[in-house]
């Protein structure tokens, strides 16, 4: 089998404020939008700016918040270059006021190499950032559990 992801798409509350988030904080570049009333969307390229294909769309179609509680979507993972890359983010995300799960640049599991961080979009969906390695030597928020499973 050759299937591989293509784009993520997420209902969110305010299209707006959901745009503004993914992509003045988290630099996605934005490809199109549809203003129209009962059906406003946009889609979201990975922002190089060599690409059109969508990476994630935003559909404006929920009532409320993201329920973690709920079958569907656990988390939504991006891979940054860098650990340093990811610390950036961080900085821009704190300074946006964004919810975290955990405090700073965490590992995967108990001394993984691999390891990110964790926090929430405006809609409370959980969002990860993280790299294969450069993570060593920080801490595990779990023993024997997936950081990336239970935040």
């Amino acid at each position: 089998m050759s299937l591989r992801t293509g784009h993520t798409g997420l209902n969110v509350t305010d299209l707006d404020r959901s745009l503004a988030f993914y992509r003045d904080v988290l630099g996605f570049t934005l490809l199109a939008e549809g203003k129209e009333d009962g059906r406003r969307h946009a889609f979201l390229g990975d922002g190089d700016g060599d690409s059109d294909e969508p990476v994630l769309t935003l559909w404006q179609q929920a009532q409320e918040s993201y329920d973690g509680d709920r079958a569907g979507l656990h988390h939504l993972a991006f891979t940054a270059d860098s650990v340093e890359r990811v610390r950036a983010y961080e900085t821009a995300l704190r300074a946006a006021g964004v919810r975290f799960a955990h405090e700073g640049v965490v590992a995967h599991r108990e001394g993984s190499a691999s390891g990110g961080i964790f926090f929430h979009d405006p809609d409370g969906t959980r969002l990860e950032i993280s790299v294969p390695d450069g993570a060593e030597g920080t801490p595990a928020p779990h023993a024997t559990a997936p950081t990336c499973g239970f935040f």
